[in-house]
Parts: structure tokens; sequence; C-alpha cells
């Protein structure tokens, strides 16, 4: 991305990383979530940010890529309503989860990168069940599975028009 030039005007990117303060319990990985990746335009008047596809986070959300498919597909599994409900899942409120899990059925199965990917599956993952279906699809549940999965969906974590599905694994 960054020998490619700014989208905008074509000049040379600098790195332009920015901090980011993920929210989750993260343990000892918490030092390793501190920066977003990302580049910015080195021309005057022009400055345009280029952030490329992430693995660490998804677009603007500030917990970490990991738990958010995590926690979602515990939720999506979980009974996360009544008196009896738990009050957080995989350290996530249930309030966030049920968000994320209405994120999954709404804006995910509506992204362009869905509307392309899910034809490449032999077998329909059913959308009502995302993201747990879509964990399935890439294996026993390891954590090669899990970088498998966001690596999938990493085109989503950036605006820019260039970003592809990443299918080669």
């Amino acid at each position: 991305m960054k020998l490619s030039g700014c989208p905008l005007c074509g000049s040379p990117l600098d790195c332009g990383d920015y901090a980011r303060k993920p929210r989750g319990e993260l343990g000892e990985a918490a030092d390793a979530y501190v920066t977003r990746a990302s580049f910015c335009c080195r021309r005057d008047g022009c400055r345009k940010r280029a952030t490329p596809p992430s693995l660490r986070f998804l677009g603007r959300k500030v917990y970490v890529g990991a738990l958010v498919v995590i926690a979602s597909a515990v939720g999506r599994q979980m009974q996360l309503t009544g008196a009896g409900a738990p009050r957080r899942v995989q350290g996530v409120p249930v309030r966030t989860v049920r968000r994320w899990l209405g994120w999954w059925s709404t804006a995910f199965v509506l992204h362009r990168l869905w509307s392309e990917a899910r034809a490449l599956f032999a077998t329909p993952v059913a959308e009502a069940l995302l993201p747990v279906s879509l964990l399935e699809r890439f294996g026993k549940p390891t954590g090669t599975t899990l970088t498998r999965v966001l690596a999938f969906i990493s085109p989503i974590t950036t605006t820019l028009n260039g970003a592809r599905i990443a299918i080669g694994m």
C-alpha cells in the first residue's frame, strides 16, 4: 500500500501510525494494541490518510478485532435476555455484545465485502448465526481459524477501495 502512494494525489506516503486505547481485558497482550498502522500523504495541502486493512481492529471499533469476533460468537450461543442474563461476555458488557450481534446481522451482511464473499463458500454461511457460522467454515476452532476469519474480513477495517477479500488461506 505504501508503495502505491497517496490514493488521492499519488504523492509518497509516510508512516502515520496513531494511538489507540483498546477496550477489553487483553492482559499481557495490551501493549501490542496501542497503535493502529496507518500512512499519511507527504504533500502539503493533501495529507490524506491511507489506513491499510487490519487484523487488530475492525474499523472504528475500540475493541480488538479478535475480541469482537469471539465475544460475538459466544454471545450468539448464549441466552442474553432475562433476569439471569450474564452481565459480561468474554469481559465485554452484554449491551456491547448485543450491539455487535446487530452489526453482524445488518451492517456486515449488507457490506460490499460480504455481498461478494458469500458466493465463495460451497456451503452457504448462515447469516443469522454470524460470526459462528463463518468461524465454522474456516475449520476447527483454533487460533489459526480466528486469524483466517480476521484476514478474510479485514477489508471492512478500511475505507480504501483497493482492499480485497483475503482468499489464499
